[in-house]
């Protein structure tokens, strides 16, 4: 759980290890937008970190270039809302014209994500910030920004290629430890025991891996919980509903659900409610993401916990670029903390959520 003293602390550590030039693959940030910005958590890199002059690309004045954003899936997912908000306020604030910024969505198509992405080089991106639909098959993307000395910066999801040789930086959450935390609170709200079916989130990703990864191991620990299904809901409410009325029948014995993002989960309190169960009581409810319905969910007694996956990238991803532009070495990722919502605090940080 983290307070507000002690997040000022982590915030004021990240800043000074980059002012020294520390070799740490940290970064902090001021808000964009509503709600708090991505924050980052020391970590120690792996190797001195990649710069302007390793790479041989042009010195760029973010003010003055061009810059893409591209999107990954369609913007009915608060998440996805937030996240691109938070690229085009972190812009706005920098005072990039409109401009100068190209935004495309790739409406979970990955074939259009790489069509997106070579669109914008065609029309003169010269650095790009990407959120990869999954983490293989970006290659033909990154070949072709590589090929024009242009730095990409991929956030929420990790791609499979080289840091510093196919895009520069990774800027997101530590995702198997998202996992742990919420086997922790699904551990503390069950009491340790109890049936637990996972609503995993959409194949491909290392966001469903790692959260799963994270969530198993961490469960072990529990011996009296056990996982009686994994069926995937695709990080979508509606799946994510249909997938619980179908558990709701195997297994009616069911107690609680961990579902890898929040959009399932309320899938599964709309389910649950439908078949005069109640959720957050009859059946326990955590996920990861942080967006307000599900923290109000909790506030309403409908759920029990929420592990925040942070989506305001803006600050973080601008700020790298501008690093990079002016010779500092930057890490191969940057791994930004996270806060969390129980019954504790939920009344009290809903207008943080997103």
């Amino acid at each position: 759980m983290h307070v507000p003293a002690k997040r000022a602390a982590v915030a004021a550590v990240s800043l000074a290890l980059l002012a020294s030039c520390a070799k740490t693959e940290s970064q902090n940030s001021a808000p964009s937008g509503p709600g708090p910005a991505a924050s980052a958590a020391p970590q120690q890199s792996s190797g001195p970190g990649c710069t302007l002059a390793q790479t041989g690309y042009p010195k760029l004045d973010l003010k003055t270039t061009k810059i893409g954003f591209s999107q990954s899936e369609k913007e009915a997912n608060p998440f996805r809302i937030a996240e691109t908000q938070s690229i085009k306020d972190e812009a706005g604030k920098l005072g990039i014209p409109a401009s100068n910024l190209l935004v495309t969505n790739a409406q979970s198509d990955l074939n259009k994500q790489i069509a997106d992405i070579k669109s914008m080089l065609d029309q003169g991106a010269q650095a790009l910030i990407v959120a990869p639909l999954n983490s293989d098959g970006l290659q033909p993307a990154l070949d072709a920004a590589k090929a024009k000395k242009v730095p990409v910066v991929t956030i929420d999801r990790k791609v499979t290629q080289a840091p510093c040789t196919d895009y520069l930086t990774f800027i997101g959450s530590d995702f198997v430890a998202q996992g742990k935390r919420a086997a922790d609170e699904m551990i503390r709200v069950t009491g340790g025991t109890g049936k637990v079916a996972i609503l995993l989130g959409s194949s491909g990703n290392n966001v469903t891996t790692d959260r799963t990864k994270g969530f198993t191991d961490q469960l072990a620990s529990a011996t009296g919980l056990s996982i009686v299904a994994q069926q995937t809901g695709e990080f979508d409410r509606s799946k994510g509903q249909a997938v619980m009325e179908q558990l709701i029948q195997s297994h009616p014995d069911l107690t609680a659900v961990y579902a890898e993002n929040d959009e399932m989960g309320i899938g599964a309190v709309n389910a649950l409610k439908a078949a005069g169960k109640k959720p957050g009581k009859d059946v326990k409810i955590v996920s990861i993401d942080g967006t307000r319905n599900a923290v109000q969910l909790i506030v309403d007694g409908s759920y029990n916990a929420v592990i925040e996956s942070n989506p305001r990238f803006g600050n973080l991803a601008f700020s790298t670029l501008q690093k990079f532009a002016e010779g500092n070495p930057i890490g191969p990722s940057v791994v930004i903390s996270d806060d969390q919502y129980d019954e504790t605090n939920a009344a009290q940080k809903v207008a943080n959520a997103y």
